[in-house]
């Protein structure tokens, strides 16, 4: 039993040794732990990832090819892959693939951070991306198509836009995060919102940000979320542990965080904006328009929350190439 442990170790630290080559160094003035600099193991975007993940587009996008029923109207409201459906429009050809997508809307008029709804109109309309279907008989004044691929149930009034094959992601060996890293001067933004409106989201998950294309955002490019110390005096709820005791009842000279205005400080003075901010996941760029792009959570510390920074992960773009 203890020889096999011994391999075990001697195994895991030749491991550790070989992932500090150049694409795994740990950064100067860091002492490298699982804890601050962990390895990066991310998972690939499945066909689905790549095509159901939805988008924001700052463009509204024309909406006079749509859905306009099935095979089983009026007794089937929602169509999935191999169903018949009908469209209405015009330039429709025998053989053309669309894509279905759908306008959508927040129906909690709850923000998830302060300034959500004013930064969410100001980056565009959220669209799903529904699925696909291609046109099988254009003799009459509505189209018929067979759905081929579905996402989520097709409904009537669903918009039609000539469907484009997606960009593929290619993915790093695995890396060293670096969970405190300094802000640098990489492109940035923030995450908007997640798909389906989720607030906290976790590996696998889609996120939104409000950067794209004209900044010089590419699929395949990956950025980090951060979160910073002052986001929670933000956060109506998290704000409140700030007015919490933060010390021993027998501490000669307890702390109090800065924004503490009900209690005398008798000792240190916390500054919040001095604690360090913190990288909360990794994620990869699957789809981009001229000023968003739709991410996909590829490894996470923690909850990423809609309202995190975002910063462009030069290293891991780096080790892409």
């Amino acid at each position: 039993m203890k020889k096999t442990g011994l391999l075990v170790l001697v195994l895991a630290t030749a491991a550790w040794a070989q992932s500090t080559g150049t694409n795994a160094e740990a950064p100067q003035n860091t002492i490298p732990t699982f804890e601050s600099v962990p390895m990066e193991r991310v998972q690939t975007p499945t066909y689905a990832d790549l095509y159901c993940s939805g988008f924001i587009s700052r463009a509204t996008l024309p909406d006079a090819n749509y859905i306009a029923g099935g095979l089983e109207t009026p007794s089937t409201t929602k169509f999935t892959r191999g169903d018949i459906v009908y469209l209405f429009g015009t330039g429709y050809s025998l053989g053309a693939e669309y894509e279905i997508i759908r306008a959508v809307r927040d129906l909690d008029k709850y923000e998830m951070y302060p300034g959500q709804k004013k930064l969410l109109k100001e980056t565009g309309q959220p669209y799903a991306e529904i699925g696909r279907v291609k046109i099988i008989d254009t003799r009459h004044r509505a189209a018929i198509a067979r759905i081929e691929f579905a996402c989520d149930g097709v409904n009537t009034g669903d918009t039609a836009i000539p469907f484009a094959e997606k960009q593929l992601v290619n993915f790093h060996p695995p890396v060293r995060f670096d969970r405190f890293l300094p802000i640098t001067n990489q492109l940035s933004g923030r995450i908007v919102m997640g798909k389906d409106f989720d607030s906290q989201l976790g590996n696998g998950q889609k996120v939104y940000i409000n950067v794209g294309a004209n900044q010089g955002v590419k699929v395949g490019d990956f950025f980090r979320a951060t979160r910073s110390y002052e986001a929670d005096l933000q956060d109506p709820v998290d704000s409140l542990s700030f007015n919490a005791a933060q010390s021993e009842d027998t501490q000669m000279k307890p702390a109090t965080v800065e924004p503490n205005m009900l209690t005398r400080s008798y000792g240190p003075v916390i500054h919040v904006r001095d604690l360090p901010r913190r990288a909360v996941g990794e994620i990869v760029i699957i789809g981009v328009t001229p000023t968003t792009a739709t991410g996909m959570i590829v490894f996470s510390m923690e909850t990423v929350n809609a309202g995190d920074d975002v910063e462009l992960d030069q290293v891991n773009d780096a080790s892409n190439n």
